[in-house]
């Protein structure tokens, strides 16, 4: 059972639009609305795969550019998080991520100021002589089994949170995170080691 249909639309939705073809999943998928792909321009066959009774609610975005994937597994739940892959965003089974989280597996602007410059150029849409955008670091970004990410946390590229952990809400996490432990703050520390 699922609220989308064979047709891959969402049941009730407003949003006008089928999920795209590149988005596969599992049993029990509820996804609240398909405008959730808005911004998906991802070429992967999958982009986006969504394990057994993964629960989509309001406020989920999936932006991933040209080469980025997401995987997603068993019975997690996603609640206004904002998913910005590049290259890849693989979430675990049993995971809780709350609202205005935001996952991103790059920086996507350069660090570099001359480089940040040309890409406003790049990417004015109107610019007569854009030029291409820098080329921009990225990595995965992985979320093991059984994670909570509270309200307004930040994960960003090449963070691993181990399984069991809890990132407190509006952490940003910038480092790798262990198995079992509670992190706070900006930059996110550990506070707490779980049982």
């Amino acid at each position: 059972m699922s609220n989308v249909t064979a047709e891959r639309r969402v049941e009730q939705d407003w949003w006008p639009h089928a999920i795209p073809e590149n988005v596969t999943w599992g049993e029990g998928l509820y996804a609240e609305t398909a405008q959730i792909f808005r911004f998906m321009r991802s070429k992967r066959q999958p982009a986006v795969e969504l394990g057994k009774h993964v629960s989509l609610y309001a406020g989920v975005s999936f932006a991933l550019g040209e080469n980025g994937s997401c995987k997603i597994g068993d019975f997690t739940l996603l609640n206004g998080a904002l998913i910005m892959a590049d290259e890849r965003i693989e979430i675990g089974r049993h995971v809780l991520v709350s609202w205005n989280v935001g996952i991103a597996d790059s920086d996507f602007h350069p660090i570099d100021a001359a480089q940040r410059r040309i890409d406003t150029f790049a990417l004015a849409p109107f610019y007569k002589d854009r030029p291409p955008r820098p080329v921009l670091k990225t990595a995965p970004v992985i979320i093991e089994d059984n994670v909570w990410i509270g309200m307004n946390a930040v994960i960003l590229k090449g963070v691993t949170i181990g399984e069991n952990s809890i990132v407190a809400a509006g952490s940003v996490v910038s480092k790798s995170v262990p198995a079992n432990v509670v992190v706070a703050g900006n930059p996110a520390v550990i506070v707490k080691h779980l049982q």
